[in-house]
C-alpha cells in the first residue's frame, strides 16, 4: 500500500517537472533561467513558487497518502487453515532471537534436508494433538517444535541423563508431573500423557519467569539452576536477561535451535526445504479399555502393524496391555471403527496369551523358561532382562499354554529401561541395601534375591539390579489384586 502511494507521488512530481519544463529551459540540455544566457531575469522571480492553476489537468489516480505506519496484511484467522503448517505460522507468539548463534543453528539445519523431512515425518502422527493442546492452553505455537529440538520428534528417544519421550522427562521431574513409571508402562513416552505434564511444567516455569527465553532454559537446565543463575547476576550487578545469563553449552545452544527451526517453518523456500502438507484434522483418537488385551493382538484388531501401534502407544513396556495400567488405547481416527468391529467379533477369551507370573525364591530363569515353554532369551527380551540374567525376578510375564512361541510374531518392545534396569551398582562408603533400593525404586528382598553372594556391603563391590525397577504403586497395586482374588 505504501509502495504504490510513494510511487503515485513519484509521477505527481514527474508530471509537474514536464509541465514545468519548455524548449530551452534546461531540462533538453539548454541553459538555465538566472544563468548568464538570460541576462536580466531577477532571481527572486525565478525562485517565486510554482502558480498551480496554470498546470494541466491531472487525470492519473487519485490517491490519499496518510502518515504513520504502513498497514500490515491482515489474516483471517477464523477461516480454518487446510494445512496445519499454516496454523502453526498463525500461533507464533514468542519474540524473534536474532544471533550468530541462531544463524548457525539455522544454517545446520537448512544444510540436513534429509534429517528435518525425517524428523517431521515422524512429528506428523503428533503435531495437530500438540498444537490443539497449546491453543486450548493460548501457548505460543512454537512450543510444537520443541520436541524437534529435544527427540526429534521420537517418542522413545533415551538419554544418558535418562530422559525419555518426546519431551525428554527425567524420572523426579516425570514424577512430580504425574507421569507414572512402573514396570508395565512409563508415561514419560505416553503421547498424551507427557504433553499434558510438558505444557504444565513449561506453564509453571512461565509464570516464575514472566519470558520465554527464561523457561525454555529453565525447562532444558533446570528452574533451580536458571533462579541461581539470575541471583548470582543481580547480586553483581549484571543484567538478568536470557543472552546475559552464563549457562552450559547445551542450554546456550537450546533456545537458538528452536529459533532456526522457527526460520525454516516460517518460510522454508529461501532454504530450499520442501514441508509437506500436514492435514488440518486429529490424527489420532484415545479408546477406553476395560479388560486386558495382548498389543499384537490389539494391532491386527485395528488393522495395522504392530510397530505403527508402538508410535502411537510408546509408553507399553510389555506385550500385555493391563488395563488397570493403561487404560486406554491410542488408535489413528480411521481405525477406531474398524477396531471396535473386530473387536465385538472377536473372542474374548483368546484376547490374551500372556500372564503375570510370580516364580518361587531362588527359581532361575531356566526354569521358568521350561515350565512355560519359551525360549530362556525371548524371555529374558519380553521381560527387560540383560542377557547375562540367571536368577528369575520376583515379577514376569509369561506366555500362556506355550503360545506365541515365533519370535517373528512377538511384539518387539522398544522401551529402554528405567534407571538401574538391567545394570548394577558400585557400592560406596556408606550405602545400605535399603539406600540402594530407594534409590532404584526396588525392595531390599529384590537386591538380596539378586545378590545372594553379598553378605557384607563393601566399597567396589558391584550390586546387581536384576529387571526393570518398578514403582511401589505399581508393586501395591500388585499386592492388592493378588488379596483381592484370594478373597473370592
Amino acid at each position: 500500500m505504501r509502495q504504490a502511494a510513494c510511487t503515485q507521488i513519484g509521477l505527481v512530481a514527474l508530471l509537474l517537472l514536464s509541465a514545468c519544463a519548455a524548449p530551452g529551459d534546461g531540462t533538453d540540455g539548454g541553459p538555465r533561467p538566472g544563468s548568464p544566457a538570460f541576462p536580466g531575469i531577477d532571481e527572486t522571480v525565478r525562485m517565486r513558487p510554482l502558480d498551480s492553476t496554470r498546470l494541466p489537468p491531472f487525470d492519473g489516480e487519485h490517491q490519499v497518502v496518510e502518515d504513520g505506519p504502513s498497514p500490515k496484511a491482515s489474516i483471517d484467522r477464523t477461516v480454518p487453515a487446510d494445512d496445519l503448517w499454516q496454523r502453526v505460522r498463525y500461533g507464533f507468539g514468542m519474540p524473534d532471537l536474532d544471533s550468530p548463534l541462531v544463524a548457525e543453528k539455522t544454517a545446520w539445519y537448512a544444510a540436513r534436508p534429509d534429517y528435518l523431512q525425517r524428523t517431521l515425518e515422524r512429528g506428523r502422527k503428533y503435531l495437530y494433538h500438540i498444537v490443539d493442546e497449546l491453543e486450548r492452553r493460548g501457548m505460543p505455537t512454537e512450543i510444537a517444535l520443541l520436541p524437534m529440538v529435544e527427540s526429534s520428534y521420537n517418542p522413545m528417544a533415551y538419554s544418558h541423563a535418562h530422559a525419555s519421550g518426546l519431551w525428554q522427562f527425567i524420572p523426579t521431574t516425570g514424577k512430580r508431573y504425574s507421569l507414572e513409571q512402573n514396570w508395565w508402562y512409563d508415561a514419560r513416552r505416553d503421547i498424551v500423557a507427557s504433553t499434558s505434564a510438558a505444557l504444565d511444567y513449561l506453564t509453571d516455569l512461565y509464570e516464575i519467569y514472566g519470558d520465554w527465553y527464561l523457561t525454555l532454559a529453565a525447562y532444558n537446565w533446570g528452574d533451580g539452576a536458571v533462579t541461581r543463575a539470575l541471583q548470582k547476576n543481580a547480586a553483581q550487578g549484571k543484567p538478568t536477561d536470557y543472552a546475559s545469563l552464563p549457562m552450559p553449552d547445551e542450554t546456550r545452544n537450546y533456545v537458538p535451535k528452536l529459533q532456526a527451526l522457527k526460520n525454516i517453518i516460517s518460510n522454508p523456500k529461501p532454504f530450499g526445504i520442501v514441508l509437506d502438507p500436514i492435514p488440518n484434522r486429529p490424527y489420532f483418537a484415545t479408546v477406553a479399555r476395560s479388560a486386558d488385551i495382548d498389543v499384537q493382538l490389539a494391532a491386527r484388531l485395528a488393522e495395522m502393524p504392530v510397530e505403527d501401534f508402538i508410535e502411537l502407544n510408546p509408553g507399553l513396556n510389555r506385550p500385555l496391555l493391563r488395563a488397570d495400567v493403561t487404560p486406554r488405547l491410542v488408535l489413528p481416527t480411521d481405525r477406531v471403527e474398524r477396531f471396535h468391529a473386530n473387536l465385538s467379533r472377536h473372542d474374548g477369551a483368546t484376547a490374551v496369551h500372556w500372564k503375570v507370573y510370580h516364580p518361587q525364591r531362588g527359581e532361575s530363569l531356566v526354569a521358568v523358561a521350561k515350565q512355560f515353554k519359551v525360549p530362556v532369551a525371548r524371555l529374558r527380551t519380553v521381560n527387560g532382562l540383560p542377557a547375562r540374567a540367571r536368577q528369575a525376578p520376583s515379577l514376569l510375564v509369561v506366555p500362556l499354554n506355550g503360545a506365541v512361541l515365533d519370535p517373528e510374531k512377538l511384539p518387539i518392545m522398544y522401551a529402554p529401561p528405567l534407571p538401574g534396569a538391567g545394570r548394577y551398582h558400585i557400592v560406596r562408603k556408606g550405602d545400605t541395601l535399603w539406600g540402594i533400593a530407594r534409590r532404584y525404586d526396588l525392595s531390599v528382598k529384590d537386591l538380596r534375591q539378586w545378590n545372594r553372594n553379598v553378605r557384607v556391603l563393601r566399597p567396589g563391590q558391584r550390586i546387581e539390579l536384576s529387571g526393570y525397577a518398578y514403582a511401589r504403586s505399581d508393586r501395591a497395586r500388585l499386592s492388592r489384586a493378588q488379596a483381592k482374588k484370594k478373597s473370592r
